[in-house]
This record gives structure tokens, C-alpha cells and sequence, in this order.
């Protein structure tokens, strides 16, 4: 909430929260549930029980309830729900080189490194690219160091942006992130920007 007011001083009008449900001091005006659609809302229960950060019921005072399909073909989102879909760029270099078609890698062994909430979605999406991956799996919010990337075999190292951030500094020499990037229909963006209208008019 203070981060909030802060960027509001600074003339900022619009705040993006990202796990922004969780807190409750903090004013807003749309909320948007991401849920991930292969596990929806698994067991319904929550941390550490089950996988929710808050009770499914919770999702019915959302504005825009958004299902992240991944980047297969396959999955449908149901009525009243926009289907969000994951499109993979080029392996970006962690220290001075160029960047990678991802393609590049396919046929070929590689470390895979990914401290997420779902770390086998950014395994299987390599895999589905012909990538022969040997994962490591992390926690969320996992606090790397440098023994985490310190593996027996000298394989490229692909990694989410994400975790890039925090393992530049001692990531191996061949290591690179995979940006991936967030893709809804354009109905969406119109349905949210015509929402911030209204209450910029309100």
C-alpha cells in the first residue's frame, strides 16, 4: 500500500499488483484472477494444503477471470472466462552473446532451471520443442545461490526470466533465459481499457 501511494505522488494513475488479491489494505478498482488451466483450482484448498492462495469462492468478486492455457494448441476456456496463452521468444544470453532461436536447441541435452509455482509447464514446454531436458526444479521465490547452478555435466543451462534476474550474477557462461510473452485476445484488452475508462470517468 505504501509502494502504491508512493507511485501515486509520483504522478503514476495506474498500479499493476501482481498477487494482488492477498492484500487486503491495498485500494483497488479491477481485479483480475489468473488461474492456471491444466490445474484450475486443483484441490480446492489452500497453502500448504492444496495449491490456492485464497478460497476458490473468492474468484466471484473478480472483474476478469483469465485462464493461462500454456503454449499448446489444446485447452478451451470456459464461458466467462478469457483464455490466456504463452509464445516463447528467443533465448536471451545471460553474459555477452547473442541471442538463441530456441529451435536451436532442439536434439539436445540441457539443464533446465525453473523456481516457479509450476515448474513442469516450463519443462514441458521446452520438451514439446524437441529440447532432451534434465530438470531442476526449485521452490517459488526460491533464493538462488551460486552452488544451485553448479551441475556434473557442461550442458547449456535455460532458465525462466524470472529466475535470471536473481542467477546472473553467477549463472555458467552458457547459460540463457527464455523470455516468454502473454498473449489474450484483443477483446480483452478493449473490455479492460474500456473499464478504466469508466472510472476514470466516474
Amino acid at each position: 500500500a505504501a509502494a502504491a501511494r508512493a507511485l501515486a505522488a509520483a504522478g503514476c494513475d495506474i498500479v499493476i499488483c501482481d498477487d494482488g488479491l492477498q492484500h487486503y489494505r491495498l485500494s483497488r478498482d479491477i481485479e483480475i484472477e489468473v488461474i492456471d488451466g491444466a490445474r484450475r483450482y486443483g484441490n480446492g484448498r489452500l497453502l500448504p494444503a492444496g495449491p490456492l492462495r485464497e478460497p476458490a469462492t473468492r474468484a466471484a468478486r473478480c472483474d476478469f477471470h483469465v485462464v493461462n492455457l500454456g503454449d499448446g494448441a489444446h485447452g478451451e476456456a470456459g464461458f466467462g472466462e478469457w483464455p490466456m496463452r504463452l509464445a516463447t521468444r528467443d533465448a536471451m544470453p545471460l553474459q555477452g552473446r547473442r541471442s538463441r532461436p530456441l529451435a536451436g536447441f532442439a536434439g539436445q541435452r540441457v539443464h533446465a532451471l525453473a523456481g516457479i509455482g509450476d515448474p513442469s509447464r516450463f519443462f514441458n514446454m521446452l520438451k514439446a520443442r524437441g529440447i532432451a531436458v534434465v530438470p531442476h526444479a526449485f521452490a517459488d521465490h526460491h533464493a538462488f545461490r551460486g552452488e544451485d547452478l553448479v551441475f556434473t555435466s557442461p550442458l547449456p543451462v535455460l532458465m525462466t526470466e524470472k529466475d535470471a534476474v536473481k542467477c546472473a550474477a553467477f549463472a555458467p557462461e552458457d547459460s540463457y533465459s527464455v523470455p516468454i510473452d502473454a498473449e489474450l485476445p484483443e477483446a480483452f484488452w478493449a473490455a479492460l481499457l474500456d473499464r478504466i475508462a469508466r472510472l476514470r470517468e466516474a
